[in-house]
């Protein structure tokens, strides 16, 4: 069973979770190229070791995570809100996440 760090729920079981994808920019679909647009959505690195992925507590706090997971142990290393660790861009586009706007469950 794999068990995350939530910086406001503190441990919790990873079926409150729901994983969203490697974390990193998003790019602004208008200044992208379709293959560069496809590659962001389709396309993951998906190694084998340490990466750094975007997690939301659905069943908790109603926030994005960015949590360091190693990929073959299951091993969590860190989980910290996701908006203070994006990558920045000049083509990302803001997401709630990090914008510093409420969220659907009307958490800041």
């Amino acid at each position: 069973m794999i068990r995350i760090p939530c910086p406001y729920c503190n441990l919790r079981n990873a079926s409150e979770f729901r994983y969203v994808g490697e974390a990193g920019a998003r790019p602004n679909p208008d200044r992208v190229t379709p293959a560069q647009w496809r590659r962001y959505l389709y396309e993951a690195a998906n190694p084998a070791g340490w990466t750094a992925e975007l997690w939301y507590h659905t069943m908790g706090c109603r926030r994005f995570l960015r949590v360091e997971r190693h990929t073959v142990t299951g091993e969590i290393r860190s989980a910290s809100p996701a908006g203070r660790h994006l990558e920045s861009s000049p083509d990302a586009v803001p997401t709630v996440a990090d914008s510093g706007a409420p969220d659907a469950g009307g958490h800041p």
